[in-house]
């Protein structure tokens, strides 16, 4: 194994500044760096002689980032490649998987993680040449640039070659559906059925039947044969939504045909073998279910073999704005009006709500904004209370919070240049010095412990904050 003092890096990227940053950081860490403008020289160089790992861009004039990897994979294989983009989208997280990159490293990146890479990129294998076959459309409809979702976009890039089992974990609404899709439309059955069922959306009795079928005469009603989900996804992908509702009995089926890939209809003497991949989601806690025996273990086990979590909405708020005027745009084609457009103290609002709905919730307010918003321009006082908007938000665990963050995009947006806590810590803990020690009607002592400090502490604060 190499040390980090013997590792020779080439760095590929038309952009100066992003080549200067990465020979820099690397040069730091102790790698020797070779540096490049543009895949031409760096082939003409790779002919003469490799290095240990190889940095490129994914955009670049006389040839992309992605055919530069293609073509160091088929003049050598063991070279590992990061490819790094501004471009973060799913389809560029997809694309450099699929050319044999080792990585993917969406910009802005951070200089200490992309050092990181290049160690462990070292001494990586690849066994041979790829057998990726041709990115398909992405039909998927996931937005989102922010870092959450860019370990979502790296999850399904990693798995565009694979027909390995997935439970995708997170709140109602964060689109587990979609990430679902993107699974299989990236995956070696994108040209065979994708079939989705919410086990929640069928009668527990009649679920059974709905995934395996039944025979003529199984029971009251069953007057012909039926086929089941599992075969209607034969040679494709089942998705289950809601696998946590199951029920314990109907569990036992579904692992029998996870194991074994077989099955009987309901009333049927003969089984059925199938070739299906299970994408799973749920919103549960499986773990703490399968302690509380409301979920088998083995099926756990059996569905959690690889796991992709789709973050809350509140975790990637940089993503507030895109998804916005995306979804604005589409509910203006639904309603067939002018699309409207945002003002930044509108946006200010919508950013800084909490959206307990996630994703789901924001499409449905894009539509009740181009509907009551009285023109092309949505303003602030527009918004309407339940999203955040001018009505005076209750002073609950949330309003207060909600009202802070409102202030914080104010100041950004206004281009301040200090430094935020210096500004709001002291006015935050004075504040709830003076309420402190008014409810403890003066007594210092009683202040203290309603603030969880010690005596001293509030003496020094008060001085601190010039608080008689």
């Amino acid at each position: 194994m190499k040390t980090i003092a013997d590792i020779r890096a080439w760095v590929v990227d038309d952009d100066d500044s992003i080549r200067w940053v990465l020979e820099k950081a690397l040069q730091n860490a102790g790698v020797e760096v070779r540096s490049f403008s543009a895949p031409g020289p760096a082939l003409d160089a790779f002919a003469i002689e490799q290095p240990d790992v190889l940095i490129t861009d994914i955009r670049m004039p006389d040839m992309d980032g992605l055919e530069f990897a293609r073509t160091i994979e088929r003049l050598d294989s063991k070279v590992p490649v990061i490819i790094i983009t501004a471009f973060s989208d799913l389809d560029s997280a997809v694309s450099a998987y699929q050319s044999g990159a080792f990585e993917y490293l969406p910009k802005p990146f951070d200089v200490d993680e992309a050092v990181s890479l290049v160690k462990r990129a070292v001494g990586q294998r690849v066994t041979g040449p790829s057998d990726a076959q041709p990115v398909p459309p992405s039909v998927s409809g996931i937005i989102g640039q922010a870092p959450a979702m860019q370990t979502v976009f790296r999850s399904i890039g990693r798995l565009s070659n694979s027909s390995m089992t997935v439970l995708i974990t997170g709140e109602s609404g964060t689109g587990k559906e979609l990430v679902a899709r993107a699974l299989h439309d990236n995956s070696p059955r994108v040209q065979q059925t994708f079939v989705a069922l919410n086990t929640t959306a069928i009668a527990a009795e009649l679920l059974e039947s709905e995934l395996f079928g039944h025979e003529r005469g199984a029971f009251t009603g069953a007057d012909r044969m039926r086929i089941g989900r599992f075969e209607q996804a034969d040679n494709g992908t089942l998705f289950l939504d809601e696998i946590g509702d199951m029920s314990v009995d109907l569990q036992s089926r579904l692992l029998r045909v996870l194991a074994e890939g077989e099955f009987y209809r309901v009333g049927g003497q003969q089984s059925i073998e199938v070739d299906v991949r299970i994408i799973a989601a749920t919103n549960q806690d499986l773990e703490a279910a399968v302690a509380a025996g409301k979920f088998r273990e083995d099926l756990f086990h059996r569905l959690n073999v690889v796991r992709v979590n789709t973050p809350p909405l509140r975790d990637r708020a940089d993503d507030i704005p895109i998804l916005m005027n995306h979804y604005l745009n589409k509910a203006s084609e639904e309603l067939g009006t002018e699309p409207c457009v945002l003002t930044s103290e509108a946006m200010i609002l919508l950013r800084s709500f909490s959206w307990p709905g996630n994703v789901r919730q924001l499409v449905n307010a894009a539509r009740r904004l181009t509907i009551i918003a009285p023109g092309s321009e949505v303003r602030a006082e527009d918004i309407p209370a339940d999203l955040g908007g001018s009505a005076s938000p209750e002073l609950s665990s949330q309003g207060w919070t909600q009202a802070l963050s409102q202030w914080a995009w104010r100041q950004f947006e206004a281009g301040g240049t200090d430094a935020l806590l210096d500004i709001a810590l002291p006015e935050f803990e004075a504040a709830l010095i003076k309420v402190a020690l008014q409810r403890a009607k003066g007594r210092k002592q009683d202040a203290a412990q309603l603030l969880g400090w010690g005596r001293n502490t509030l003496a020094r604060k008060m001085k601190e904050l010039n608080i008689d």
